[in-house]
């Protein structure tokens, strides 16, 4: 009997490793991500669906656990998930009026981190970075040199860095151009 065949997505930052004395570049964990467009009024039964509460200020974000809520509008987030779930079936029983976009294979994201992350991430990002307006868990979309990106903060010294898997390339040189020129 012949085997059957599978699809395997190979992730463009598969080899990509990088950085410098004081940034280190790194992909990110395979993650599912999906982005949700939804009335005020749905952000209940949408956070109850996915174990966690939906950010409602700007540039802030809730983890619990491998699952992720970004806010990046008044009606709009990115969630991304590094476990096992589908993201799909835990939002299928809500009802009310939403869209969940699963974009899983549209972003990828590098984690830029070390003593010398924000001054790498803003030798393209023209956002004050520095933890007293960009403290853990903000997040934003920017832009990184001609790329749009949103940004994460996920330590004092940590961030994720999603970007479409067509920019992925440019954003990680990028990365690395400005690790290399990074002294602290």
């Amino acid at each position: 009997m012949a085997d059957m065949l599978h699809a395997k997505r190979k992730s463009v930052l598969e080899d990509f490793h990088g950085g410098s004395p004081f940034v280190s570049l790194k992909p990110a964990a395979s993650a599912s991500r999906f982005s949700l467009r939804a009335r005020e009024s749905a952000v209940p039964a949408l956070s109850e669906a996915l174990g966690l509460a939906l950010p409602t200020s700007p540039k802030s974000s809730v983890t619990s656990g491998l699952r992720s809520a970004l806010w990046l509008g008044p009606d709009e987030w990115l969630v991304i998930d590094q476990g096992e779930s589908d993201l799909m079936v835990a939002l299928a029983g809500v009802s009310g009026l939403f869209s969940a976009t699963d974009i899983s294979h549209r972003n990828t994201a590098i984690i830029v981190s070390g003593a010398g992350a924000e001054a790498a991430l803003n030798a393209g990002c023209p956002q004050d970075l520095s933890l007293a307006r960009f403290p853990v868990g903000g997040c934003s979309r920017t832009i990184f040199g001609k790329a749009e990106v949103v940004l994460l903060r996920t330590g004092d010294d940590t961030f994720r860095v999603e970007c479409w898997r067509s920019f992925a390339t440019y954003v990680g040189g990028l990365l690395q151009e400005a690790a290399e020129d990074v002294a602290v």
